[in-house]
């Protein structure tokens, strides 16, 4: 079963609105069991509706539309889409009565424009719409549906979810489709692919895997796809105990979450406690840490030492130290780690020293280089390690913070690189 979502607005083109309804809808219609073949945005123009949808006919099961309904002069759909589907306007009394009843309700009174949004056409079904004044529309033509729905994401929710999906259920003869997100860091995707690629090659046709990479984490994504949900769901888990055969060290969680509410839920489940030392990231790891609800529970809190002055006066740092070896170095974070964790009372520790960049760095210490710390009682002591990233400034910072609580996990796990 084939599906095409089609999204209508200048706003969307030129970026002054993110499309969120198309990853919404896309997401359903998948766990429905719809395989999404394409997802296009358009202009509010007649002749790109005209195209989008002769182009769709026969070709697709169904086509979603959202946008393009409002009760303004610029909103053309329902009217275009009136005219493909050979109908003619009137006017509905039920939606009448239901934005009468609303706008009495929001002590609005009723004007000409929201009066029009109770004309629909003819021939369609119409999808009525508590949340708003724009009704949905269903239409049919040679095997193909298509639904058109308001671009307001709460009204176009309400319609799918009490309208549109439980007639598709019930209408299609739905195959089963699983995806599996296994979340993992610690390589390049490239890396992470030569890996892999005995495990790809061996994949039954039933199952696909797609990486999709984000500052050095990369989500492996297995989809099943069959008839039975019980023996797609039973194919799937045994590929996913495979990847935990070949790649145990770099997979960090099969719910698709931050890495940081990972290590969140660990340290809760563990009643361990930690706190932060940041230079070059300059409070990114709290501000990560602390994103997640429920982190008083284990974040105590961190010193910016992002001045060397900050390092010496606060963190104990020597200046022969940093004289010796350079503020960016394994020496100075390790003594930042010790040293904050000995301030705060925790169990754990992260410190970070580093070249953000774009300027700053030189031959032995390029822009991009990080120096992490994680300082801890579980025997271990304190655990540095440097790498060297890019040029760009804010996407180091970021890469800086998930490897530093990446090196926390494999601390509290004692996983080895």
């Amino acid at each position: 079963m084939k599906a095409e979502i089609i999204t209508i607005g200048d706003e969307l083109l030129i970026g002054q609105t993110v499309d969120t309804n198309s990853a919404w809808i896309g997401a359903e219609l998948s766990q429905a069991g719809f395989d999404i073949c394409r997802k296009i945005s358009i202009h509010d123009r007649r002749e790109d509706i005209l195209d989008a949808v002769s182009e769709a006919v026969s070709r697709y099961d169904i086509v979603i539309i959202t946008g393009g309904l409002g009760p303004t002069s610029d909103d053309i759909t329902k009217q275009t889409l009136c005219d493909i589907f050979n109908g003619r306007m009137v006017l509905n009394p039920t939606v009448l009565s239901m934005i009468d009843e609303m706008m009495k309700r929001r002590g609005i009174a009723m004007n000409e424009n929201n009066r029009k949004q109770a004309e629909v056409p003819d021939s369609c079904r119409v999808l009525y719409n508590k949340m708003g004044t724009a009704p949905g529309m269903w239409f049919e033509k040679e095997g193909t549906i298509f639904i058109s729905l308001p671009g307001v994401p709460y009204e176009m929710k309400y319609i799918m979810n009490e309208h549109v999906l439980p007639e598709l259920k019930k209408r299609f003869q739905s195959q089963v489709i699983i995806h599996r997100n296994i979340m993992t860091y610690g390589t390049s995707e490239s890396k992470l692919a030569e890996i892999l690629s005995g495990f790809e090659k061996s994949l039954p046709p039933e199952i696909k895997l797609a990486y999709l990479p984000s500052y050095g984490i990369i989500k492996l994504r297995l989809t099943g796809t069959g008839r039975n949900r019980e023996i797609v769901e039973n194919i799937v888990d045994e590929q996913v105990k495979k990847l935990y055969s070949i790649i145990p060290q770099l997979i960090y969680s099969e719910i698709d979450e931050p890495i940081e509410s990972f290590i969140g839920n660990l340290l809760k489940e563990r009643g361990l406690t930690i706190c932060t030392a940041e230079s070059c990231t300059g409070g990114k790891i709290a501000q990560m840490l602390t994103s997640i609800p429920g982190s008083s529970q284990y974040y105590k809190g961190s010193v910016i030492a992002y001045d060397n002055s900050i390092k010496t006066s606060l963190l104990n740092v020597p200046e022969e130290m940093i004289s010796n070896y350079g503020a960016v170095s394994e020496q100075v974070v390790a003594k930042m780690a010790t040293e904050v964790r000995k301030k705060f009372r925790t169990d754990y520790s992260v410190a970070t020293s580093g070249i953000a960049g774009p300027d700053g760095g030189s031959e032995s210490k390029p822009v991009g280089t990080v120096c992490i710390a994680v300082s801890s009682d579980n025997g271990v002591g304190v655990i540095t390690e440097k790498y060297v990233f890019g040029n760009e400034r804010i996407l180091n910072i970021n890469r800086f913070s998930i490897a530093s609580l990446n090196l926390v996990r494999r601390q509290i796990l004692q996983l080895q690189k």
